[in-house]
């Protein structure tokens, strides 16, 4: 009965320190994937405000720069008046 109890014992050490040391790494890689995530947010959000109105263009074909050049030269002043009511 005594041998039973101490390797009854035993073994729930054992699955004990198995269990915490398997629950320390995972609870370690969790925080650490937290981590990444809310850095990557941080990252995405200051990339956000540098772009004006939230838009954010990479590439511009240049064909387009090009017929965007030709469309804005000089321009028709018009004038107004400002009515109040």
């Amino acid at each position: 009965m005594l041998k039973f109890l101490i390797i009854f014992l035993g073994v729930g050490w054992l699955l004990g320190q198995l269990i915490r040391y398997f629950l320390r790494t995972k609870l370690a890689k969790f925080a650490q994937h937290v981590n990444e995530m809310a850095k990557e947010e941080q990252r995405s959000k200051q990339h956000a405000s540098r772009s004006k109105d939230g838009i954010n263009v990479d590439f511009i074909p240049k064909e387009h720069q090009q017929k965007r050049q030709k469309d804005i030269e000089g321009g028709e002043y018009v004038d107004y008046e400002e009515v109040k009511e």
